[in-house]
């Protein structure tokens, strides 16, 4: 079965960089490209500049759906996330062009995988490890490394000796995993502060632009990872997200709430997370990927983030 422009396909390596086109990859962007992906050596061999160069959008985790929209001959395929929400760009999730080698056909004749009321798919673990690998066997080769916190996964039968059988994209038998780095789906929404210890689990992972993983994220990317964790969609980008969640009068905030930035006429450009309870104007905290950082901290509010400061969210 081939890739077919409009089908849906999912991810079939551990993390699938999305690009704006394929004339903007780079040739120090090659270890990103392969199936499997080595984002880990992709990342490492990045300067710091490289690192947020606007050729990447986004990041997609193994079994996440796509859209293909169009294959071109030299093995690229432009394709829209359709659970990455970018209402912005594109109704039906975020464009963008993969290598088409990452990425394996859904059957025809496969039935919409059921959704929660967040649009996430029932029934899938999902992966809580920071950083894990999918093996030959328990204790055995690895076959897929480098799957990401918030990988969902479909069971293949019960745990052995700690390690848990699992279906995964583009394999033709189950894989394992240890027991320990999945967790079932939730039960009820979590809290914001649960998300905001998940989130904490990422400080110091390098910035990256387009960034959705443990390797390297950007300022949306970690809210949108962290909540994905727990099984609820959020769009890809900080002014969508914007739109997605509720507006709180400033000083009512919470831990695990979400501020957001602007500059004066312009939409919103930074996102990051409530991590104290405020205790006036002067003395707020934020948990964020922060560009001028270049990687995930926690800090005091710097003055010229105050001055930027447009408001504060609940999801």
């Amino acid at each position: 079965m081939k890739l077919q422009p409009g089908r849906e396909a999912v991810v079939r390596v551990a993390v699938a960089t999305l690009w704006s086109r394929p004339e903007a990859v780079r040739p120090v962007d090659r270890p990103a490209l392969d199936a499997p992906a080595d984002v880990a050596a992709w990342i490492s061999g990045m300067d710091a500049d490289q690192q947020v160069g606007e050729c990447v959008l986004s990041q997609l985790l193994l079994g996440e759906r796509v859209l293909v929209t169009a294959l071109r001959p030299d093995g690229w395929a432009h394709v829209v996330a359709v659970e990455q929400p970018a209402a912005r760009l594109d109704p039906r999730g975020y464009p963008g062009w993969l290598p088409a080698a990452q990425l394996t056909p859904r059957p025809a004749h496969a039935a919409p995988a059921p959704a929660d009321n967040q649009g996430a798919p029932v029934g899938s673990w999902v992966v809580d490890a920071t950083v894990t690998a999918l093996h030959a066997a328990p204790a055995g080769e690895p076959v897929v490394a480098g799957v990401i916190l918030g990988t969902r996964l479909t069971l293949a039968g019960p745990p052995v000796d700690g390690w848990r059988p699992v279906h995964a994209p583009g394999q033709d038998r189950p894989l394992w995993l240890p027991d320990a780095h999945l967790v079932p789906p939730p039960t009820a929404p979590p809290s914001p502060a649960d998300v905001l210890t998940v989130a904490a689990r990422l400080r110091d992972v390098a910035y990256v632009w387009g960034g959705v993983s443990a390797y390297g994220i950007d300022c949306s990317g970690l809210v949108h990872l962290a909540w994905r964790r727990f099984g609820v969609v959020l769009p890809r980008d900080a002014a969508d997200q914007a739109g997605a969640t509720t507006p709180l009068p400033l000083g009512t905030e919470r831990v695990g709430d979400l501020y957001f930035f602007a500059r004066p006429g312009r939409q919103i450009h930074h996102i990051g997370f409530v991590s104290a309870a405020p205790d006036g104007d002067a003395d707020r905290r934020i948990l964020h990927a922060c560009y001028r950082h270049r990687r995930v901290l926690e800090e005091a509010m710097p003055a010229d983030r105050t001055a930027t400061l447009v408001g504060a969210h609940r999801v």
